[in-house]
């Protein structure tokens, strides 16, 4: 059960901030645009899914622009920066949040698999925050900050997660390596690291067979007996995007109900 104020918008943190979320469609950056907006930003959204993307552009038409594309392709990475300066005339905040999250031990996986899920939740990752680093040292106010989304599986390691736990790893060792490197000129990098959250595809799960079991066990592996909600990490991304958290930066915030404290 989500907390009550969760989703509740705080006084406008993000008031004429230009920010820019990937994997914006749906699940946790959905709801990370959602709280942007109603924290007085202006956000420019990314995803393959165009159609999800329209969306949460017509839910909020003055707030929301969109840009398709795919994070691992530079040109589409590159292209997403630039709507932002273009569109705002600055970017204030990245949400690198874009990503694959494949469940399978190494004697099932393919070389072809590693490679898609470290084009997307790796490359990716380094090419939105490469292309934002270079606008926000290049605008008039330089500075600004970005919000990477990590996991519990890039801080612990987890069975079934050969593939997508390293990903994550690399999600989290950039966030701190990019911190010490760009905290001299005004950037600062952090990163969530969210437990299990019920994004559509995890709540799609009670529906299939065994789905139920499975998130019944998974519940139990964190301490506080739920899974979250993706405002709750969004209200975590928040708080690292905002000047609340002006003096953080190379944290990788647990947002996972206590798994990572056992």
């Amino acid at each position: 059960m989500v907390t009550e104020n969760a989703g509740s918008p705080a006084g406008g943190r993000l008031v004429g901030r230009s920010c820019a979320v990937t994997g914006a469609a749906s699940g946790i950056g959905r709801a990370v645009a959602e709280r942007f907006v109603r924290e007085g930003a202006s956000v420019v959204a990314f995803d393959v899914d165009e159609a999800g993307l329209d969306r949460l552009a017509e839910r909020f038409p003055d707030a929301v622009s969109t840009v398709v594309g795919d994070v691992a392709r530079d040109e589409d990475a590159r292209r997403l920066v630039a709507a932002a300066v273009e569109r705002h005339g600055r970017l204030d905040v990245l949400v690198a949040n874009a990503g694959i999250i494949p469940l399978m031990e190494i004697t099932e996986a393919t070389a072809e698999d590693w490679d898609h899920v470290m084009a997307v939740d790796g490359r990716g990752m380094f090419l939105t925050c490469k292309y934002a680093i270079e606008a926000m040292t290049a605008q008039d106010r330089p500075g600004g900050s970005i919000v990477c989304l990590s996991s519990i599986s890039g801080e612990a390691g987890q069975r079934g997660q050969a593939v997508y736990g390293p990903a994550k790893f690399v999600a989290s060792g950039l966030t701190k390596h990019l911190a010490v490197e760009w905290a001299d000129r005004g950037i600062r990098v952090n990163a969530v690291a969210p437990g299990t959250i019920t994004t559509e595809r995890v709540a799609r799960l009670y529906d299939e067979p065994g789905g139920t079991e499975y998130l019944g066990a998974i519940e139990k592996l964190h301490p506080m007996g739920r899974l979250g909600d993706p405002a709750e990490v969004a209200a975590a991304v928040l708080f690292l995007a905002s000047d609340d958290a002006s003096f953080v930066t190379g944290v990788v915030l647990p947002v996972d109900g206590g798994y990572l404290a056992q």
